[in-house]
């Protein structure tokens, strides 16, 4: 081996000298005149013995691989292409792959050779040859591989497939492998890029690839369709079925493109799932006027009730399991198909795959990150059990705490708001100043948001005020400046305290907010603004141009508002102004001192100067910065960088009636069908004439059956069912095989029916459980999210449906087990109209919780305090529960529907509210079948429905409980109140008071958990009591008539405390009120800041009405 390396130098580890001559600056190979580059290699690969070729080709290989250039190897190798050696040859065409474009003339002349390897016995050695031709970009030899393409493509004879296998070595030539036919669809791209005119002859090529059965060419013809002809979608029309059921065994980019090109095809073909949503959605919030209830029922019986196509449901189907793969690219696909294509009940499925993508590389989770933004703008639900995942770890990069920041900052809602503020405060102090400031303008966006924490917000920003950094205290004064044009009448105190620190900030964006606060709300400042005037004229020169133009405005202002004091001043301003070097500025002076420092002839617009810059400014909006990438499809690059990229394919607009959906209805093809096949399709299509080739059991599983026919067809039996197992085990959905099993199953009762005698329905009685047990399995998992439609329902159960004579016992069984699920006997519970009967007596008016029953597990421990000393507690007294309208006479057609609050523990569950419905029919005639119907419910929350209303006649009044689970927001639970002929949208709201249960405790702990509950999480205020409402029973009543709590009994007797906790999640809630001679301080502690600002205002305002 020895001889054959020039220079006699040792090889080196990376494949050429040229590592060890740097490696060594010593080396004489530096002066060595003679040296060649490479020259070692071209010795070996001109040798006559294979292991020395091969060896060099190894080390060419790995060179290519690390990024060096070995295009000067380039004539050594292409001889070797004519090289026996197998190995030898692979390697030789996988260098050829990589140079054949740069190195095109001398590939040219081995284009005989690459033509002979097309016929090659291997299959990867055809492919390479393919690949090799497809890279030689010379538009001369584009009918040659037009030629080689074809011919890849054309021949798919099974037949030939079989004999090939069976070694006959002449039939190798035409046995295409579904290898080579993949590589010929990855040079159809290169060809169309190369010669755009035989585009018409590369779309019949593409029409017979997608034709494919194998999954190997699936993914690759699908991204030549794409590049090619992406507008010709009459081409996937009669594949749409097969290449739903192949993409679980694609190759895992196989499966990014098909889904890719299956969501644009999806919005052409069907219609859109969430219409209804979101003609709902453009209603205002709090609208609940009668007349638009009426417009929006009338709509409701104008439009048809949406059916999904059974073709879209199988292609949501068969996309779910991919979300449990290993690829993130897979995982995205998939997401963005059921963001943009599938029902909004359905899409919360993908929010925990994407988060478990998040556990990867840096890069995938900005990828990742970068699309959950856009989708919480929206489907805030979908990620809110995800909360705890988007917080920020110190050891993650700045651009993943942004994306995270912008992602609690759309997740906060008045539930979660507490948790991700208290999240917030930790993020201001860290180092990196970018993540602050974002921190600040987070906080910002919530406060603007979410009106209840505004002034929390606000009083938390003016803190950071004072905070060392200067950034931050910079970024604080923007956020403040916005915040306060929402509401500036209330903040006179905060703007103040802004224009002290004017000398002390420095940073010009902060100054020059200031400077604009101070000049639009000048009035509310009188004293304080001529005096900043003055101090930014002092230092005018010395300013940033931002602060320049600032301060110019502000002289404008005060000189419409305060000519007495600041005339002179704007004109000094104006004069220096006037000679800065910046042209803005001065273009600026010139246009402000004609409007307001108007000389002898004023101009036209002088008279009307105060409108034009003192007219009220519309508060900004804050949003989020990816509200705008919406118009982008998720998972694209124009999505991440928001600009259109180039080959972007906008995503199409649901169509407003759906297409024909027969032009995916295949007919079964007989051209590949084996004369030695024993055809049990045929028996089946005479005892089913009247099923479709696609539909096996019925319409409703339509899509499952097509993957099993479509596979039946392809090379033989065997390798069908083999390839029907790989789908099962990726996908957890009954296979296709165990229904083909049940069809042959109903063959064989045929054959045992004529030999037993007997009627088949009696041969097939002995198997109704087991068909029974699957059928219901397979439906469950198919159709855990949304069912599919009634018909198919229909069609599904009258095969598997029992003997009459066993259906008593069936039904036994299944009111057994509900029972016996249920664990609660509600008959007991309920009268025969849905009210709950009580042991107490009637549902009247509601008794305040008394401590006599939780005073003896309560110890009396404090020092001081004996067991007879005077403690400050009132009697419990009775409230009557106010009562709600729910439907009236004119928007209930008669039926008029009221609600109250019970203030009782709910049967169904401890976090669910009580509620009271009272049912009064003002109808000439009964009305019937009064129950629940939809709901349309925020996340977290439930309705437990009261028992069905069989009939309620004229002028009859009933009531029926049901329970509510709020989850703690004060939001409103929406659902559809349903008669025999009617239905009525109605909506029902808890005052934050009902959301509490009343929680017993001692002094010491009520006053210890007050002191743990400070700062954010306290309101407190005074009030002036009324005379009517001086004495301590009063002051009682007043708080549990708004709120369900319990008093604590307190040693002072001006002091009233009261506590309780929320039902859902059982957060502590303290009321304390302290009374002096004619007003009372009123504090709530909360751990949820919006409750307990609520909270405390509606006890304010119950103290203040007289």
């Amino acid at each position: 081996m020895s001889g054959g390396y020039a220079n006699e130098k040792p090889p080196s580890s990376t494949g050429s000298a040229e590592g060890d001559l740097t490696a060594d600056p010593a080396s004489s190979g530096f002066f060595n005149t003679d040296f060649k580059r490479h020259e070692d290699l071209k010795t070996m690969l001109d040798s006559n013995r294979d292991n020395q070729k091969l060896e060099a080709m190894k080390r060419i290989v790995g060179m290519v691989a690390k990024g060096k250039d070995a295009s000067d190897l380039f004539p050594a190798v292409v001889k070797n292409v004519v090289c026996k050696n197998l190995e030898v040859k692979k390697l030789v065409y996988v260098y050829l792959t990589r140079y054949a474009e740069e190195q095109q003339d001398l590939a040219l002349l081995s284009i005989s050779t690459f033509q002979r390897a097309l016929k090659d016995p291997n299959q990867l050695i055809r492919a390479s040859a393919l690949r090799v031709l497809s890279s030689i970009r010379v538009p001369m030899i584009s009918p040659i591989m037009m030629l080689a393409i074809k011919e890849a493509v054309n021949d798919m004879s099974p037949y030939v497939r079989k004999t090939a296998a069976h070694g006959i070595p002449k039939l190798y030539r035409n046995d295409m492998s579904p290898y080579v036919r993949k590589t010929a669809a990855h040079g159809i791209p290169k060809l169309y890029s190369l010669d755009p005119e035989n585009k018409e002859q590369l779309v019949e090529v593409i029409e017979k690839l997608l034709a494919d059965k194998t999954t190997l060419v699936a993914g690759s013809a699908i991204q030549a369709f794409e590049e090619v002809c992406p507008e010709r979608i009459d081409l996937i029309h009669k594949n749409y079925r097969k290449l739903c059921n192949l993409l679980v065994d694609v190759e895992e980019w196989g499966q990014v493109v098909i889904v890719n090109m299956l969501t644009r095809y999806a919005r052409t073909q069907f219609i859109n799932p969430n219409k209804t949503d979101s003609s709902k959605e453009n209603k205002s919030f709090y609208e609940d006027s009668e007349k638009e209830e009426e417009e929006e029922e009338e709509r409701e019986k104008k439009e048809p009730t949406y059916v999904m196509d059974t073709d879209h449901r199988l292609l949501l189907r068969q996309a779910k399991p991919l979300l449990n793969s290993r690829n993130s690219a897979v995982v995205m696909s998939v997401a963005q198909l059921y963001y943009h294509c599938a029902p909004k009940a359905e899409v919360g499925v993908v929010a925990k795959s994407l988060i478990r993508l998040l556990r990867s590389h840096k890069e995938v989770q900005y990828i990742v990150l970068s699309n959950i933004a856009t989708m919480s703008i929206d489907r805030k639900g979908m990620f809110e059990p995800f909360l705890k995942s988007f917080y920020i770890r110190s050891s993650d990069p700045t651009h993943i705490k942004l994306l995270k920041l912008e992602i609690l900052t759309n997740l906060a809602t008045e539930t979660n708001i507490s948790t991700i503020l208290r999240e917030l405060q930790t993020y201001v102090t860290s180092n990196d100043k970018e993540f602050a400031a974002a921190t600040i303008q987070a906080i910002g966006r919530c406060a603007s948001n979410i009106a209840e924490i505004t002034d929390t917000c606000l009083n938390g920003l003016v803190h950071l005020m004072s905070n060392r950094d200067e950034s931050v205290v910079a970024e604080s004064v923007v956020v403040i400046k916005k915040l306060l044009q929402m509401q500036p009448s209330e903040h006179k105190d905060i703007i103040k305290h802004m224009a002290k620190m004017v000398d002390t900030i420095t940073v010009p964006m902060a100054r020059a907010s200031i400077l604009w606060l101070i000049g639009e709300y000048s009035e509310r400042v009188p004293k304080i603004a001529p005096d900043v005037l003055r101090k930014m004229a002092k230092t005018f020169i010395n300013e940033e141009d931002i602060v320049k133009l600032q301060i110019i405005n502000l002289a404008a202002k005060l000189c419409i508002t305060n000519p007495k004091q600041t005339k002179l001043l704007c004109q000094y301003v104006f004069n220096l102004a006037k000679y800065d070097q910046n042209y803005d500025i001065r273009d600026r002076c010139r246009f402000l001192r004609q409007m307001i420092l108007p000389g002898e002839k004023p101009s036209a617009l002088a008279k009307y100067a105060k409108k034009i810059f003192l007219a009220t400014k519309p508060a900004p909006v804050l949003e989020s910065k990816f509200k705008d990438r919406e118009q982008f499809q998720l998972g694209t690059l124009s999505h991440i960088l928001n600009t259109r990229a180039t080959g972007y394919q906008e995503l199409p607009d649901w169509p407003e009636v759906a297409p024909d959906s027969s032009v995916r209805n295949m007919e079964l093809p007989s051209l590949f069908d084996e004369p030695s096949k024993p055809k049990v399709r045929d028996r089946k299509k005479v005892v089913k004439k009247e099923k479709s080739f696609y539909s096996d059991e019925s319409s409703s599983v339509d899509e499952t059956e097509s993957s099993e026919d479509e596979d039946s067809d392809e090379e033989s039996d065997d390798e069908a069912e083999s390839d029907n197992e790989e789908v099962d085990e990726s996908s957890d959905e009954k296979s296709s095989s165990e229904e083909e099993s049940e069809e042959e199953d109903s063959d064989l009762d045929e054959k045992l029916a004529k030999f037993t005698g007997k009627k088949k329905e009696e041969v097939k009685v002995k198997r109704p459980v087991e068909s029974d047990e699957s059928l219901d399995e397979d439906s469950d998992d198919e159709d855990s999210s949304v069912e599919d439609s009634d018909e198919s329902e229909e069609e599904v159960k009258p095969k598997y449906k029992p003997q009459p004579k066993k259906q008593p016992k069936t039904k036994e069984k299944e009111i057994s087990k509900k029972k016996e699920d249920l664990l609660l006997d509600l008959d007991d519970a309920f009268g025969p109209n849905g009210a709950l009967t009580s042991s107490t007596g009637t549902p009247g008016d509601m008794l305040t919780p008394s401590m006599a029953g939780s005073l003896s597990n309560m110890s009396i421990s404090d020092k001081g305090m004996s067991a007879t000393s005077s403690m400050s507690f009132v009697q419990p007294t009775q409230i009557v529960p106010k009562t709600y309208e729910l439907l009236n006479k004119i928007s209930g057609n008669g039926l008029c529907v009221s609600y109250k609050f019970t203030r009782t523990i709910s049967v169904f569950s401890p976090k669910m509210v009580s509620i009271e419905l009272m049912f009064t029919n003002n109808k000439d005639d009964a009305i019937s079948a009064i129950k629940i119907g939809d709901k349309k419910l925020q996340p977290g929350m439930e309705i437990q429905d009261f028992p069905e209303i069989d009939s309620l006649g004229n002028g009859a009044t009933t009531t029926a409980v049901f329970s509510i689970n709020f989850n703690d927001t004060t939001q409103p639970a929406k659902f559809d109140l349903c008669t025999m002929d009617q239905k009525f949208n109605v909506s029902i709201t808890a005052p934050v008071g009902e959301l509490l249960q009343p929680h017993t405790m001692s002094e010491g702990e009520f006053t210890s958990q007050q002191g743990k509950l400070g700062g954010m999480n306290e309101n407190s205020g005074m009030v002036k009591l009324p005379e009517n409402k001086r004495d301590s029973t009063s002051i009682c009543k007043c708080v549990h008539t708004v709120a369900n709590v319990i008093q604590i009994p307190s040693q002072s007797t001006q002091l009233f405390q009261f506590a309780a906790q929320t039902v859902a999640t059982n957060t502590l809630t303290l009321i304390s009120i302290k009374k002096t001679d004619d007003s009372a301080k009123v504090t709530v502690n909360c751990e949820k800041m919006v409750i307990g600002s609520m909270l405390f205002k509606d006890l304010k305002s119950i103290f203040v009405k007289e």
